[in-house]
């Protein structure tokens, strides 16, 4: 095609973004896999572990109080609610409740009886919420209840310590002041002056003050809190469940199957995207061939009514037509980067059935001469040995020149077919002047010549054609061909004087599919259908170390 055709954007980010999403749901089975793992992870947690009970209470927390009924009076006053909660997880605590428990028969260990327990403080509130987890619902209310009723008595014993050493701190400055106060009332009844009487009276209001506050300390209501909500023994195992559980697998799963088919991703050597295809090959894609069931022995898509398949065909060879890459020469050479040439084969019958509908006088050269099968292939619609009428059969009868097959398109016209045989030296059948002779017939006005190849990269025989045609048509599976070998392919073609036209999608197929495809040469070498070798050949091994012998660079004399 033409060469400068227009890239993806590389900034498009939600192309991206969808582009690899697609990608990775190329590994269905790593995503598969995951979810398993994740759904047998959760199952195994819900139905493997140990039921567990969770009892809780709930203490409001108040401090001391003269009158609570009093205006303006709050429960609220001087609490640090974050400094109650530490205290309420306390060794101390715990070591008050372990006592509790000790005498209901319950042995525990502070240290022990604390890992149970988690204290929390709802938002806005006062209220510590003990929430206590055991093996048992009756050990998980006594445990919870136990530690409640330990921190409201470890509460009240801390503020009425407080109280205590306040009352006596007011006691201890109340002894010196009354001491003080009897000297003076002897010296008043000694007929002492004012003065004394003025210091005695100070010294009364004085000890009445620390009396007043003595009073409030003694008067104060001690209360720390109140349970609110007694903890009951819970009638259910506490955790999320079966369903909440399997849920949870499957996000996780799918989470680590994504994971999996990114790294897999990351280290996958085939081409991941058509925009890879197209920067590695660097050229277009000229096509994607949709997946559609083949009629019984018929390789020819074209010809067919309401076959997606042809219309694809049509599409791509219309894309040729008007490329002035192709235009110019009007020869194609069809190869496949490696493996099977099935695909390629499929494609270049088509691209002639395509283009002799257009009108355009079409020879079709098979130039696999190492497993030629097109002309068994093609069935019935390939009958004869009449060439065409721009190019008069010659030679020994040797291939290329031993014969040719017309082939009819129904409802399309024909084209003109050169099977390929089995040779004794296929290097140098491939460069042998007949050869040239034949593609330079696309010199004429209307022709076009196609040329099919095997795989590029399993053989040199593509090689030997690119001096001679040279667009070249990659037609390969995406799924199954590499990005190092649309690199390579580009700079192979590219120092043997071609050019890379595009590159044309089949879907793959099945594993078995391939395997029969592949037992195929086998079964053709040893007299199977296809045109025999002779008895003194020597048999075709497919080895890709079978290079070229010395090639002869003479063009036709039609292209000099």
């Amino acid at each position: 095609m033409t060469p400068h055709h227009r890239a993806p954007d590389d900034q498009d980010e939600p192309a991206l973004l969808r582009d690899q999403f697609r990608q990775l749901l190329r590994y269905r089975s790593l995503l598969a896999c995951g979810v398993a793992v994740g759904l047998l992870g959760g199952g195994y947690l819900a139905l493997g572990g140990e039921d567990a009970y969770t009892a809780t209470g709930e203490v409001l927390v108040r401090s001391a109080i003269s009158d609570p009924f009093a205006a303006g009076s709050t429960a609220d006053k001087g609490i640090n609610i974050g400094s109650e909660r530490q205290t309420a997880v306390s060794d101390t605590v715990g070591t008050l409740a372990a006592g509790t428990l000790l005498k209901a028969g319950d042995d525990v260990t502070a240290r022990k009886l604390l890992t149970g327990l988690q204290v929390t403080n709802p938002p806005n509130t006062l209220t510590l919420r003990f929430s206590y987890t055991a093996a048992t619902p009756e050990q998980a209310r006594a445990r919870a209840e136990a530690l409640a009723g330990a921190y409201l008595a470890h509460r009240k014993a801390r503020t009425e310590e407080s109280i205590q050493n306040m009352s006596d701190g007011y006691r201890a400055q109340l002894g010196p002041l009354e001491e003080k106060r009897d000297l003076l009332e002897d010296q008043i009844e000694a007929g002492a002056e004012d003065d004394v009487s003025s210091a005695r009276a100070n010294i009364i209001v004085s000890i009445s003050e620390l009396s007043r506050k003595i009073s409030e300390l003694k008067a104060l209501d001690t209360t720390p809190g109140y349970l609110n909500k007694k903890p009951v023994a819970p009638t259910s195992p506490t955790g999320p469940g079966l369903p909440l559980l399997l849920g949870l697998g499957g996000v996780v799963g799918l989470a680590l199957g994504l994971l999996l088919s990114w790294v897999r991703l990351v280290f996958d050597p085939a081409v991941r995207s058509t925009r890879e295809l197209v920067h590695s090959l660097g050229a277009p894609l000229l096509g994607t061939l949709p997946r559609e069931r083949a009629a019984a022995g018929s390789l020819l898509a074209i010809g067919r009514g309401g076959s997606r398949l042809a219309e694809e065909y049509r599409a791509v060879a219309f894309r040729l037509a008007y490329d002035p890459s192709f235009a110019e020469s009007r020869r194609l050479l069809v190869t496949a980067p490696r493996g099977d040439s099935a695909a390629a084969a499929a494609a270049a019958a088509n691209l002639a059935a395509a283009f002799a509908e257009m009108g355009r006088d079409v020879l079709l050269v098979e130039a696999d001469l190492r497993t030629p099968s097109l002309a068994r292939d093609l069935g019935s619609a390939a009958h004869g040995t009449r060439p065409p009428r721009w190019a008069a059969g010659e030679g020994d009868g040797s291939w290329p020149t031993g014969g040719r097959t017309h082939v009819d398109v129904p409802g399309s016209g024909a084209f003109a077919l050169i099977p390929g045989t089995a040779v004794d030296n296929v290097p140098r059948a491939l460069t042998s002047p007949p050869v040239g002779r034949i593609v330079a017939e696309a010199d004429r006005p209307g022709n076009v010549v196609i040329v099919l190849a095997p795989p590029v990269l399993s053989y040199a025989d593509a090689v030997a054609l690119v001096d001679r045609v040279e667009g070249v048509m990659i037609v390969c599976d995406p799924r199954e061909v590499h990005r190092s070998d649309l690199e390579r392919i580009r700079e192979i073609i590219g120092a043997s004087g071609g050019s890379v036209l595009g590159a044309l999608l089949h879907p793959g197929r099945g594993r078995l599919r391939r395997a029969r495809r592949r037992a195929k040469p086998a079964r053709r070498r040893g007299g199977g259908g296809g045109p025999a070798a002779p008895a003194d050949a020597p048999e075709n091994t497919g080895d890709p170390t079978e290079t070229l012998g010395l090639r002869t660079f003479t063009l036709p004399a039609a292209r000099r």
